[in-house]
């Protein structure tokens, strides 16, 4: 009898970014966390939910620390280590900081996933490491009932290049350097509708280090930098407008979507983490007349190693878009702008 094929996506309830709590739950958590004591070093911690905590060790350097982890958004053990590593590394990249290295977290159902599928979920996630230039140099493992992988990443910028929510300015432009749709095609793979040329589009997409991240934060339009991954694009610029007390227009005829993930979105195929996500929203988000249904799940997909989302003057937007294209990422496009108002983001059609 042929053995059947590994699957790791069935042996999780959940897979990639899509796995994160919703914002409004993770706020009502947090709500009663006791106020964070002042410490002079610390130059980002939770108030402005950025990408990752800084702590400045001198006048000439910061150590950015983040962690992120995830359980399977593909099938093949390779792909999934290469993912989550590369998912992870962004935070620091979205600080504007060179990661230095990492440390693995590993979380595996040792009885019902091969030793040798383990094995090759760290090569995958080795590998972009090694492609980021850092080692490996540690970590800690569990015998978790789903599958769990990803890193803490560690890394190193100039504490006057840390790009902060909080810092992007009224008439800022915003870019967003990759497509869309990732949550959707993982959804289009696991009920087995996904032909091979969607899959290398999320592939090529989600293992794609976001190393431009450093080249954006010198340049002196560059006011903010994020990462857009599990609460969608429309949930991370939420985050930018609250740090930075203003609104945010976006254009849905805009975005850059992987055209394998248009089709899906109007069959209605997606995670359930846009719904939770457009839910958390609520009244922060306005679509105006004639943004289609599929168009407002695509900015609610919950993306797993997404692209970087540059608030910046509009002068320096060419700048900015030569850089991300130096850097492979063709697809980076203006899709919207920052404006004086109260913290929402505005979805024209």
């Amino acid at each position: 009898m042929t053995e059947a094929p590994l699957r790791l996506t069935e042996l999780s309830h959940g897979g990639g970014c899509g796995c994160k709590i919703a914002p409004a739950a993770l706020a009502e958590m947090l709500a009663h966390m006791p106020a964070a004591q002042p410490f002079a070093n610390l130059l980002v911690g939770t108030e402005t939910a950025d990408d990752a905590a800084v702590w400045k060790l001198n006048d000439q350097q910061a150590l950015i620390a983040t962690t992120d982890f995830f359980m399977p958004i593909v099938d093949d053990p390779f792909d999934f280590g290469r993912i989550a590593a590369t998912n992870a590394l962004s935070d620091v990249y979205a600080m504007g900081g060179t990661p230095i290295m990492a440390l693995a977290i590993v979380g595996m159902p040792v009885g019902k996933l091969p030793l040798s599928a383990i094995g090759r979920i760290l090569e995958g996630g080795a590998s972009v490491c090694a492609e980021a230039g850092i080692p490996v140099a540690g970590g800690h493992s569990i015998d978790s009932p789903e599958p769990i992988y990803g890193l803490v990443a560690l890394g190193l910028a100039h504490p006057d290049v840390i790009k902060r929510n909080r810092d992007a300015k009224d008439g800022d432009v915003l870019i967003l350097g990759k497509p869309l749709g990732v949550g959707i095609l993982g959804s289009a793979m696991k009920k087995g509708v996904l032909d091979a040329d969607g899959y290398a589009q999320m592939l090529a997409a989600t293992t794609r280090l976001n190393k431009v991240g450093p080249a954006l934060a010198v340049l002196p339009g560059v006011h903010a930098l994020t990462d857009v991954t599990g609460f969608g694009l429309l949930g991370h610029l939420l985050e930018i407008c609250r740090g930075a007390g203003l609104a945010a227009k976006v254009s849905a005829a805009r975005l850059p979507v992987m055209p394998a993930a248009v089709g899906f979105a109007k069959q209605g195929i997606g995670p359930g983490a846009i719904g939770r996500n457009l839910a958390s929203y609520g009244l922060s988000v306005n679509f105006e007349e004639g943004v289609e249904e599929w168009q407002r799940s695509v900015m609610a997909d919950a993306q797993t190693s997404g692209g970087l989302m540059v608030a910046c003057d509009p002068a320096s937007a060419d700048e900015v878009l030569e850089v991300f294209r130096q850097g492979g990422f063709t697809d980076a496009t203006v899709i919207g702008r920052m404006e004086a108002g109260l913290p929402k983001v505005h979805v024209s059609a």
